[in-house]
């Protein structure tokens, strides 16, 4: 028999820091699914739980396990709530599976961890209104028992980080020197390495990345508390399954599809630092428009996604409603375009994720032809950065994010990834200074300096 989707609205507001604080942040597994710039409508989810879905394939595999999940557990359509479901990570490795490509490096980290939600709490953030959701056939028995248990506790919720020290790098974190995988001069070298390549007409445009290494022993919830305060964003999150923990500030939506069948993605492609006053921000953003470089960029990403996306979409539902926008958060301006088609009869929103994954924003045009070039020049894994992260609802709704801005800890070091797009007219030199400003704010929260 279906079971439905329960909601139990709390009945008084908190704010969703204090509330994971309060209910999660010493769980084993847990999620946030944060959208902390509090535009209207946003809401986040919050939960932990005791069955993980967790891969080291590169396969199709995990596709197949969520799938399989999802369908046994069918729910009504609950318009733009998340119905419950899986929440976690997809590493970009698993393009092995979706583009039946082989791996070169396989990577260290799960390249998948998934929680089952049957559970959760919802922040609506611009009225501070706070939801139960559980999935069942009532309020009884445990689920009366948990529902009972969460209310009291959140009528007396434990204080999270106060603003003012939400700001600074968490108390255990020792201050250090974050060490680059590639030095300044071997990734100037590999930015030409890139454009030779695109010369020789191998590839339209590159995506090359590099990481950040911190040895810390900080707590990652404390860690990501500092995180959102620095950089809230439509898309973050935090996402722990057992001793590895994703906190990411994303500002980019990798791919949503609605219960009706609406594939939407947001390609973010072309960056400019936030100005120190008001004209000079201005003046970032006008730059940024009128980029032709930014905007190649942006606009071959846009044609790759069109083509995936029209994979798996009705014929003639493929449009661009939105192109070359600007959108401004905390630390930068990034030029971003909209993506949308209408799955075909017969395919689900898992179809959708495994034609546009790894998302083109990550690895260049031709996509094929780019992850190849890029396994050459990189030599390694990515792991969980350049994959997506989100949920997979149990009434067919998906939202995934990129997993960019982003940090990855381990319990005695975190990872920060960054990269940038290189086309035949990009200035390495400012190729390199957009790689080390993406990572200064995540590197900043960690309380550490940047090396070469």
């Amino acid at each position: 028999m279906r079971q439905r989707l329960l909601t139990s609205p709390l009945g008084l507001p908190v704010t969703a820091s204090d509330a994971f604080q309060t209910l999660y942040a010493s769980a084993e597994n847990a999620f946030w699914l944060d959208s902390s710039s509090e535009a209207p409508g946003t809401r986040s989810y919050l939960g932990s739980s005791t069955r993980t879905l967790v891969s080291r394939s590169t396969d199709r595999s995990v596709f197949d396990a969520l799938r399989a999940g999802v369908a046994a557990h069918p729910v009504a359509p609950a318009g733009d709530r998340f119905a419950l479901g899986w929440v976690g990570w997809l590493g970009y490795e698993l393009r092995g599976g979706t583009m039946a490509a082989p791996v070169p490096h396989p990577p260290t980290q799960p390249t998948a961890a998934f929680l089952w939600a049957d559970r959760a709490i919802e922040v609506d953030h611009s009225t501070g209104e706070v939801t139960l959701l559980a999935l069942g056939d009532d309020w009884d028995r445990e689920l009366r028992v948990w529902r009972d248990e969460v209310m009291e506790a959140l009528r007396h919720p434990i204080p999270s980080e106060k603003s003012s020290r939400a700001a600074q790098p968490a108390a255990s974190a020792t201050i250090s020197t974050a060490t680059w995988r590639y030095s300044d001069e071997r990734y100037l070298a590999m930015i030409e390495d890139c454009q030779r390549a695109i010369r020789a007409g191998d590839a339209y445009q590159l995506c090359l990345t590099s990481e950040a290494f911190v040895e810390t022993d900080a707590d990652p919830v404390a860690v990501y508390f500092a995180l959102r305060h620095a950089s809230p964003v439509a898309h973050g999150g935090f996402i722990r399954a057992g001793e590895v923990a994703l906190l990411s500030a994303s500002p980019e939506q990798f791919l949503a599809v609605s219960t009706d069948g609406v594939v939407q993605s947001k390609p973010i492609k072309g960056t400019r630092a936030r100005g120190a006053t008001a004209e000079a921000d201005n003046r970032q953003k006008a730059e940024l428009l009128a980029s032709d470089k930014e905007r190649a960029e942006n606009l071959m990403i846009v044609d790759l996604m069109r083509n995936d996306i029209g994979r798996v979409s009705e014929v003639g539902s493929v449009s661009v409603p939105s192109l070359l926008e600007v959108e401004s958060y905390a630390q930068v301006h990034q030029l971003v375009s909209t993506v949308r088609g209408r799955l075909a009869p017969g395919l689900d929103g898992i179809d959708a994720v495994m034609s546009c994954f790894p998302a083109g924003s990550m690895t260049g045009a031709p996509k094929l032809s780019a992850t190849r070039i890029l396994d050459g020049l990189e030599a390694r894994p990515r792991g969980i950065y350049s994959g997506a992260f989100g949920y997979v609802g149990l009434d067919g709704r998906v939202d995934l994010a990129m997993v960019i801005r982003s940090i990855v800890m381990d319990g005695h070091s975190a990872t920060v990834g960054a990269g940038g797009g290189i086309t035949a007219l990009s200035v390495p030199e400012e190729e390199l200074a957009e790689v080390k400003l993406k990572a200064a704010a995540l590197l900043a929260v960690l309380g550490a300096a940047s090396s070469r």
